[in-house]
């Protein structure tokens, strides 16, 4: 079973979108070793673009970048339809209870502390596949 499970996982595209390079890496050689299809991002425009392009399964953003915020950029991802049963996590190290609840107010479906053990990442990923998103 859990075979069957591990080989499912290289079909699901994740868009990573951070503006550290060295977390961008990280959880994308992470996320690649575990079966995923990783498509990666480093600002908001960029990561609309890669979303248009790659249709990924789930969306792991971080809040503060360049050029536009994460939460601009779930504005725009959210008001295109193709979207909306998309998970998208904040992936961030904003991550005291005001502004985990601000994210979730925003939009989010789950808020992830950064920096976060790769295994953690990985967990927090298979929930948010796991899990329809239900669509307001």
């Amino acid at each position: 079973m859990a075979e069957e499970f591990s080989l499912s996982r290289e079909f699901r595209t994740i868009l990573l979108v951070d503006d550290f390079s060295d977390a961008l890496e990280m959880y994308e050689e992470y996320l690649t070793f575990k079966g995923y299809r990783v498509v990666t991002a480093a600002d908001g425009p960029s990561a609309i673009n890669a979303a248009q392009e790659h249709q990924p399964d789930l969306i792991l953003m971080d809040l503060q970048m360049p050029v536009m915020n994460g939460t601009t950029a779930l504005q725009i991802l959210r008001s295109d339809p193709r979207f909306n049963h998309v998970p998208v996590a904040a992936l961030t190290a904003h991550a005291m209870e005001d502004e985990r609840i601000a994210a979730l107010l925003a939009g989010f479906d789950a808020v992830i502390p950064k920096p976060c053990l790769p295994d953690e990442l990985v967990v927090a990923v298979e929930q948010l596949l796991a899990t329809p998103r239900e669509v307001s």
